[in-house]
């Protein structure tokens, strides 16, 4: 579903340069600014990376609330930006920030530690990992996925 976002203040000259999804959202990915730990995913329209930038706090639109967010702002667990930058083709947004607090939903620390696929795989293990029939298992989990899980904590 396509929606029309609203009118922005974002800078022209950075709206003009980004690439966004038919429902004009671009992927946010919020990274710890002092050790690179990638702690979540949002999504921005240009009011909410309009507001990002001049805030100093994440701000992001919610696909299921259809209704923009300031992360931290119901659980105390802010993210403060200390930088924002496009990746190369304009199409995602990486938002270094200093979390306070968990950054997932679930508590958790990151959003990204609850279902690994594959760990410490080691040099060239990409596309070279054999299958279970030749005698190597799968790397195992490293927990559960959560599922249905209510936003209280953004």
């Amino acid at each position: 579903m396509t929606r029309t976002p609203p009118p922005s203040s974002l800078d022209p000259e950075i709206a003009a340069r980004l690439r966004r999804s038919a429902d004009g959202l671009v992927p946010a990915i919020a990274q710890q600014y002092d050790t690179g730990e990638v702690l979540m995913l949002g999504w921005m329209d240009d009011e909410a990376l309009h507001r990002t930038l001049t805030t100093g706090r994440c701000t992001y639109w919610s696909r299921s609330r259809q209704e923009y967010w300031v992360k931290g702002d119901t659980s105390g667990h802010v993210q403060h930006v200390k930088s924002v930058a496009l990746d190369c083709d304009a199409d995602t947004v990486l938002v270094q920030v200093d979390q306070v607090g968990a950054a997932c939903h679930t508590g958790a620390r990151t959003c990204f530690d609850a279902d690994v696929l594959l760990k410490d795989a080691g040099p060239g293990a990409a596309g070279s990992a054999r299958s279970e029939s030749a005698g190597t298992a799968p790397p195992e989990s490293a927990g559960e996925a959560v599922s249905d899980v209510p936003p209280a904590a953004q």
